[in-house]
């Protein structure tokens, strides 16, 4: 699918639901921890016409505990001979290689962004020059790693599956009293794949009124119907996960 591209590197605050919408092609892990399918990845995200192309920038030991098994969808695909570290370690890219995509990126014409997961990344990626933060649901009640980001002074992008807006709250107040410059939320429904049935796009609507901030949405279902009803509904940023094939292993 053909997307048009608005030549920006971060959403526009101004938006609020008028076109062009800022959409960022997920990469995740697909990548599978080799820097020629990275690449590859980077290249069918900018044919197709997305603003950015996001990546996840983690060190495993940080992110999951020794004993922690994985998920039923990982373990569905994946086996559960191995633990969800041992999973993890495979799909850690090395920090050298993340200039050379960075650069990559620009050559093709698109942005790249990496979302964090321990405040080394956050480092990382703040040194490389990315030109937002991307987080993830599962940070938003970790209000230090929310605090560590926001001080680095640039635009953040919230994910707020699975939680009450009572949490959102809490994560959007550290956001702006740490001075963060622009502040986007996305509603997600943290499934894979999410049910279209599952999706609550209102939800966006409530998030909008509530904080006055601009709202999109963070698409985890099949297909892309789901999509165009969240941008028809005012999202002003789409996520959408994609891979190159769905037959490769992960």
């Amino acid at each position: 699918m053909l997307i048009h591209r608005t030549t920006r590197a971060v959403p526009d605050p101004a938006a609020h639901g008028k076109a062009p919408v800022f959409i960022i092609a997920e990469a995740g892990v697909n990548h599978n921890g080799d820097l020629g399918l990275a690449k590859r990845l980077i290249d069918h995200a900018a044919k197709a016409g997305a603003d950015a192309v996001k990546f996840q920038t983690f060190k495993a030991e940080k992110l999951v505990s020794r004993c922690s098994p994985k998920a039923k969808y990982q373990a569905a695909r994946t086996g559960s001979s191995e633990s969800q570290l041992e999973m993890l370690r495979k799909l850690e890219l090395p920090s050298n290689t993340y200039p050379q995509l960075m650069k990559y990126a620009a050559s093709r014409g698109i942005a790249f962004l990496s979302t964090p997961f321990d405040e080394r990344s956050v480092d990382l990626l703040d040194e490389l020059g990315i030109p937002l933060f991307k987080i993830a649901s599962g940070e938003i009640t970790n209000l230090p790693f929310l605090e560590y980001v926001a001080r680095k002074r640039k635009p953040v992008i919230l994910s707020t599956g699975m939680s009450y807006l009572v949490e959102v709250q809490g994560a959007v107040r550290i956001l702006r009293e740490t001075a963060c410059p622009q502040i986007t939320l996305l509603h997600c429904t943290s499934n894979y794949p999410a049910d279209a049935a599952m999706c609550n796009l209102r939800a966006m609507q409530t998030l909008r009124s509530t904080f006055n901030l601009p709202v999109g949405y963070s698409d985890h279902t099949e297909g892309i119907e789901i999509a165009i009803a969240a941008v028809a509904l005012g999202a002003s940023v789409l996520e959408k996960h994609f891979t190159l094939d769905k037959g490769l292993p992960g």
